[in-house]
């Protein structure tokens, strides 16, 4: 009887190798043991290859979720989040928006200011941010993402930060007024106004 398995292979930069191995490789093990599945990290340059029963490929994808959010900037401890099936990753390639000699000056713009920016993004809308190389990743819940997303793009796009910040404003209240309804189905969200 032939035992199928489901792969997924990712490339890790080679300065984030040793947070997705963790010390003494716990944070590997840790994904194995909470997923059934095979974690390999060959080499040094940064190839992850996750392996594990076919009848499970769901496993396979959280777990390449988990180790992009670890590649991707974060710690093990947010990108631990991931576990969670109501937490989503999405990751913004700002290339796609601007040239790469913009990108330092784009960076700056969604860190904002002592970090501004960023902690009005993550606060606002209760996600993680991590802008990490040429992209922009983020963790939280479905609604919450795609908001943040907007904001980003909203950056991306050249918006004056007291415009993004109306939204998030705008788009905080509307997430919460959201959750609140939970029990009465699942209202649609619609942030631009």
């Amino acid at each position: 009887m032939t035992h199928l398995v489901a792969e997924y292979r990712l490339l890790i930069p080679k300065d984030r190798i040793g947070v997705v191995i963790g010390r003494g490789g716990e944070v590997k093990r840790e994904i194995e043991r909470r997923l059934g599945v095979k974690v390999e990290i060959e080499g040094e340059e940064g190839q992850v290859v996750i392996r594990g029963p076919d009848e499970n490929p769901l496993a396979v994808l959280k777990a390449k979720d988990i180790f992009l959010a670890m590649g991707r900037g974060f710690s093990p401890e947010r990108a631990f989040r991931l576990f969670d099936e109501s937490q989503y990753l999405d990751v913004i390639d700002m290339t796609e928006y601007v040239s790469e000699r913009a990108l330092e000056r784009m960076r700056g713009r969604i860190i904002g200011e002592r970090g501004k920016s960023r902690r009005a993004i993550e606060e606002h809308l209760k996600v993680f941010l991590s802008v990490y190389g040429k992209t922009v990743s983020i963790i939280g819940d479905a609604a919450s993402v795609k908001a943040a997303r907007e904001a980003i793009e909203m950056l991306l796009h050249g918006a004056q930060h007291s415009t993004v910040y109306k939204f998030l404003e705008r788009a905080s209240r509307q997430l919460k007024e959201s959750s609140e309804l939970q029990g009465v189905g699942e209202p649609p969200v619609n942030f631009a106004q």
